[in-house]
């Protein structure tokens, strides 16, 4: 379904965010027979909806978002509606087409899109490619979860995307070029479940893409993908495998057998990040890059890459601690790559958050034989340090806030060590999101100087 599908028909938009405001712009101009804004929060009359937004679209809230909703041919869900929302099962139950914003763009400009997803590293992964693409002379448009809705990105001769999972799952296009950086459990609430929620992630690969590119050394995806997407008889191109074309090796990024440069080019801690450079590379060489012989040109590009905020972005002491924002690491498989980022030095890791059940069994395997502190803080905190209980190395101690874990870890972290705030949880009770838990953090840290 195209957006120039909605002409005389009758549309609702659920959600009123950044995407919700981009669908009813976009749909307007297509002459739907009815538009209307629905917001099934209880909050609903505190939204900013006037001037021209509430002149393309009224919006109904309370009791009367349900009854808008079901009444309409067609729902634009916004990525931030749930999969698990009870009104879901009710309006397919009623026959009412549901689909989203990103998937009525992408069924007009899927061939001149490159689509990345992953549950870690698409953030990073689709800036270096939409970065080494513009240094290699293909300028390009940088947009989706990572910025600028879909549906209000300019016309471009390509595009590279962040896709997030609630976006994926709506797509009945797939883009030209589909890439996933890794796939762990994530998001699960919103998504009914692991099984469900590697569905929705990997929805992004089920609609005929021209070239897939996977990390080879995620087990996982390589098995969920295993019969998926073998598309014409070329299966997806793995990179940074220890048996990939594009791989670190030696501290080398490595093209087939040729050294290209070495990995500190790219300033970015951790092998996850090599591997995400390794990625970007293949999707560049996919596209008929001639990778070895713009090899300088790569280098000065990745050299120039600066890493995006709240990944393990250091903000230095006059202590000499190290302390890491690195807030946006929501799961403990986010924060096993973070806390590997720091293996050689003495660190202190400052966990918690929304407690959605993950479970935390995998980070006890990982710190297994390790030493470090690890300071849990509300709500998700305590169960966290209840799963490390009894690892040898490992000290755990419970703090009753942010601030306070800062000043704790201040105390027990040798001097020259490193304070991560790689949190293994969404943001949580006091802070609106991810920016302002970051800001919370950057102020404790200034406070207990």
């Amino acid at each position: 379904m195209r957006v120039a599908d909605l002409n005389g028909r009758s549309v609702a938009v659920w959600g009123t965010g950044r995407e919700g405001r981009a669908a009813v712009t976009a749909i307007a101009a297509h002459k739907p027979s009815r538009l209307i804004a629905v917001d099934d929060s209880a909050n609903f009359l505190s939204i900013p909806w006037e001037g021209e937004l509430a002149a393309l679209a009224p919006l109904a809230g309370g009791d009367h978002a349900f009854p808008a909703l079901v009444t309409a041919d067609v729902v634009v869900r916004s990525p931030g509606v749930p999969q698990t929302h009870p009104w879901m099962k009710e309006l397919r139950e009623r026959g009412v087409t549901i689909t989203g914003g990103s998937a009525l763009w992408m069924a007009d400009h899927a061939a001149r899109t490159i689509g990345v997803t992953g549950s870690k590293g698409k953030s990073t992964t689709s800036s270096l490619v939409s970065h080494l693409l513009a240094a290699v002379g293909r300028p390009n448009v940088f947009g989706g979860n990572i910025g600028v809705p879909l549906l209000d990105l300019p016309t471009a001769a390509l595009y590279v995307l962040e896709l997030s999972s609630y976006q994926c799952a709506d797509l009945v296009d797939s883009p030209r070029v589909a890439v996933v950086t890794s796939l762990f459990p994530e998001h699960l609430d919103a998504h009914g479940g692991e099984k469900e929620y590697y569905r929705d992630k990997l929805n992004l690969l089920r609609h005929g893409p021209e070239m897939i590119v996977v990390n080879g050394a995620d087990l996982r995806l390589r098995d969920e993908i295993r019969g998926l997407c073998d598309l014409n008889g070329f299966p997806p191109i793995p990179a940074g495998a220890d048996d990939s074309r594009f791989r670190v090796e030696d501290e080398w990024i490595m093209c087939s057998d040729e050294p290209l440069f070495h990995r500190e080019a790219l300033h970015l801690k951790g092998a996850h990040n090599g591997r995400n450079l390794c990625v970007a590379m293949a999707v560049l060489d996919g596209l008929g890059v001639d990778i070895p012989g713009m090899k300088d040109e790569l280098q000065a590009a990745v050299e120039s890459f600066e890493g995006l905020p709240h990944r393990l972005a250091e903000i230095e002491d006059k202590s000499g601690l190290t302390f890491v924002d690195d807030t946006l690491s929501t799961s403990p498989y986010a924060t096993i790559h973070a806390i590997d980022a720091y293996a050689s030095r003495p660190l202190t890791v400052l966990v918690g958050g929304t407690d959605r059940g993950l479970d935390y069994a995998p980070l006890r395997e990982f710190l297994t034989g390790r030493e470090l502190t690890v300071i849990g803080i509300p709500d998700s905190g305590p169960r966290i340090i209840e799963a490390l209980a009894g690892l040898p190395g490992v000290r755990t101690e419970i703090a009753e806030d942010l601030p306070a874990a800062v000043r704790l870890s201040r105390e027990l972290t040798p001097e020259g060590g490193v304070v991560l705030l790689s949190p293994a949880a969404p943001s949580y009770g006091r802070y609106r999101n991810f920016e302002h838990r970051s800001e919370a953090f950057i102020e404790a840290i200034r406070e207990s100087a």
